[in-house]
């Protein structure tokens, strides 16, 4: 069962970002405030649970937290300060959105740069160890996916439906075959070696 809380008493957010490895769309962050002594038996790192897994827990999530948000950056943005750097500005965008200030943050991963003077705590895999983190990466999770699926259908070529903007065989023969769309992180290494066989 996932850890409740990293400091007892204070008002956690967790956060954490999907889409980092991706070669189109923006990133997605979300924050999850959770109700002191919050237990879902449930509640796990959304890699490890299925779609529709996903789209329950997430309903609940938005149902029963003290207050979420989720944010994004896009792809131009990606480009231009590198996907470390934008996984980070999605968070603070999701911090900033919250409508309750936390005293801590809970971020998945090691790095993170300070954001309204609140205390931050970076946890590798933190989504498989604090619910906060986990909720937050199911919201990233199934708003980043939702949104592929719906930029799909104007982008059929490149079966973003299926694979969500990752890497997959399928996607990087598209764009060998068509060329990138606007979508496309054009700083992307494996878009270079890509764009080498066009």
């Amino acid at each position: 069962m996932l850890q409740a809380s990293y400091t007892e008493g204070l008002l956690e957010a967790g956060l954490d970002e999907a889409g980092r490895g991706c070669l189109a769309g923006p990133v997605f962050a979300a924050a999850v405030i959770f109700p002191q002594g919050y237990k879902d038996l449930e509640l796990n790192d959304s890699k490890q649970l299925t779609a529709r897994k996903r789209e329950q827990l997430r309903k609940r999530i938005e149902q029963e937290a003290l207050a979420w948000a989720v944010a994004t950056v896009s792809a131009g943005t990606i480009d231009e300060i590198n996907i470390l750097n934008a996984s980070i500005l999605a968070m603070h965008h999701a911090v900033e959105k919250l409508s309750i200030k936390p005293e801590l943050l809970l971020v998945d991963g090691n790095r993170f740069k300070p954001i309204n003077n609140i205390r931050h705590q970076c946890i590798i895999k933190g989504d498989a160890k604090f619910m906060s983190v986990a909720a937050a990466s199911i919201l990233a999770k199934t708003q980043r996916d939702e949104y592929m699926c719906s930029i799909a259908k104007d982008f059929p070529r490149y079966d973003w439906a299926n694979n969500k903007g990752y890497p997959s065989q399928r996607h990087r023969e598209a764009i060998c075959l068509y060329g990138p769309c606007h979508h496309h992180r054009m700083s992307f290494r494996l878009y270079q070696q890509l764009k080498l066989a066009l």
